[in-house]
């Protein structure tokens, strides 16, 4: 039987069972001290932003290993699979949040989704933070902290100001993939197409299907993915099956026929032929493989 990767909620964390917190703040090592179960993979309900100020040593988002180094933030979003091994002497600050911490006052329900810092199809999780716009997260973090610990009146208003301002400076920071003026069109478009990549994925597997909900060409998608994502289109919809075959893998008893059906492959053969086209092992392998990581941890 595989080993289940816990998922955890900020009550959670908080010590409770139930509970409406939808906002936690706190310093890294207070954090690791607090929750030591947290090094070995785990899931959140919630959405992460972690800033390193010293320190090293590495964390995983969806099987990717990053190094951990100064000024470095990173940005998980719910459902993600995550793991950590900090050095000594490693510090930095965790912000945690669920999406309702917006929503409650905002008509917007994708609201979060409209920053680029969470997008699991083609967004970039980890970024170094120049030393002014680090120095404007490190500020806003901690006065963050600040504003937590003091339960004063319009506490999570005051929060949520801060909170915005940290994911507009973050967006603002991301790294850009292109070269090329991008239309802020054309933005939009690709933000759409990752949206409907989102949605069905794991019925729709081309192009097409999603140049139609668009509203415009396959080859008009795809010379747009590819200069502004430096992918092709089809490449980000493999993607992202991949990843959820990887995520079912290494979080489920399904078997691979199981999966291969849950994914609307036409076979097991044919799923496990796509699956190491594009990981280099089988679905059997991968799953053992990673089971193995876990029991060393």
């Amino acid at each position: 039987m595989a080993k289940k990767i816990p998922t955890y909620s900020i009550c959670n964390l908080l010590g409770a069972d139930q509970c409406v917190a939808e906002f936690l703040v706190m310093r890294i090592s207070d954090f690791t001290r607090a929750h030591p179960d947290l090094l070995f993979p785990h899931r959140h309900a919630f959405y992460q932003i972690v800033l390193f100020t010293e320190g090293g040593g590495e964390h995983t988002i969806d099987f990717e290993s990053y190094a951990v180094k100064p000024h470095q933030v990173y940005y998980m979003a719910p459902g993600q699979i995550h793991s950590w091994h900090f050095l000594p002497g490693t510090e930095g600050y965790i912000v945690n949040f669920n999406e309702s911490f917006f929503t409650a006052i905002c008509h917007n329900p994708n609201f979060i989704a409209e920053f680029p810092l969470f997008n699991t199809v083609s967004g970039q999780p980890v970024n170094v933070l120049e030393t002014e716009c680090c120095s404007e997260v490190h500020g806003l973090m901690e006065r963050m902290l600040d504003e937590y610990h003091l339960d004063a009146d319009f506490r999570n208003d005051f929060l949520r100001a801060l909170l915005m301002q940290m994911l507009v400076l973050l967006s603002r920071a991301m790294p850009q993939n292109s070269k090329q003026e991008v239309s802020r069109h054309q933005l939009t478009v690709l933000r759409n197409f990752e949206k409907l990549i989102e949605q069905n994925f794991r019925e729709k597997r081309l192009p097409r299907d999603y140049a139609e909900m668009l509203y415009i060409t396959p080859n008009h998608l795809n010379a747009l993915s590819n200069s502004v994502l430096g992918k092709p289109a089809g490449e980000l919809i493999r993607e992202r099956v991949v990843l959820e075959a990887k995520r079912l893998l290494v979080n489920s008893d399904y078997t691979v026929t199981q999966i291969a059906d849950m994914l609307h492959f036409e076979d097991n053969a044919y799923f496990t032929r796509f699956f190491k086209k594009y990981t280099s092992m089988s679905p059997e392998i991968f799953r053992q493989e990673y089971q193995k990581t876990l029991a060393v941890g």
